[in-house]
C-alpha cells in the first residue's frame, strides 16, 4: 500500500470548521469589556456538548510527549456523545490531526498547525488523533464528558505520516 503523506496546513477557523472550533481569542466573534474596562472577554469560543446519558463536564491537564518525526499516524479516536477542548498551557505550537465524522476513511485525514495561542474543541464524533506536541512535553487543559459510560471508539491507521 502506498505511503499516505499528510502536509500540515495553517489551522484556521473556516479550515478547521467541519472538525470543530478554534479556540482562541482572534477567532472570537463577540469581545466584551468586564471587570470595569479592565479585562476583555472574548466570548463564548466553542460549542461544547457533553452532557449526554447523564455525562457532565471535567476539567483535565493532558501532558504529552513528543512523538519521532517524521510523525507516523497509528491510532484515530471520536468521542461519539460529546465534544473535547483542548488548550496549550506550554507555550509551543503542537500538531491537530482530524478526520470527518462517520465512517473513518484515512483517505480524508488532514493535518494543521496549531500555535501556541490556538486550542480546538472536536465536535462530537470528529475523528482525531491524541495531542501530538512536537519540540518538548506540553501541557494542554482539556475539557470533556465524565460519565460511567465509554465514550471513546478508535480505529488503526496505516501508511499515513505528517512531514514536519
Amino acid at each position: 500500500m502506498k505511503q499516505r503523506v499528510l502536509k500540515p496546513e495553517p489551522l484556521t477557523a473556516a479550515a478547521f470548521a467541519p472538525f470543530g472550533d478554534v479556540i482562541s481569542s482572534a477567532a472570537a466573534q463577540q469581545k466584551r469589556d468586564i471587570n470595569y474596562g479592565n479585562t476583555v472577554r472574548f466570548h463564548d469560543l466553542a460549542k461544547l456538548d457533553l452532557t449526554a446519558r447523564e455525562g457532565r463536564p471535567i476539567v483535565s491537564i493532558f501532558r504529552s510527549t513528543p512523538v519521532p518525526r517524521p510523525i507516523e499516524i497509528k491510532i484515530m479516536e471520536r468521542h461519539p456523545l460529546s465534544s473535547q477542548a483542548f488548550y496549550p498551557l506550554s507555550g509551543r505550537p503542537y500538531m491537530v490531526v482530524v478526520a470527518p465524522k462517520g465512517d473513518f476513511n484515512p483517505d480524508n485525514i488532514r493535518a494543521f498547525l496549531a500555535a501556541q495561542d490556538q486550542g480546538v474543541n472536536y465536535h462530537a464524533g470528529t475523528w482525531h488523533h491524541y495531542s501530538l506536541a512536537l519540540d518538548s512535553v506540553s501541557d494542554f487543559l482539556v475539557i470533556d464528558r465524565y460519565a460511567p459510560d465509554d465514550n471513546c471508539d478508535e480505529v488503526a491507521v496505516e501508511n499515513t505520516r505528517i512531514d514536519y
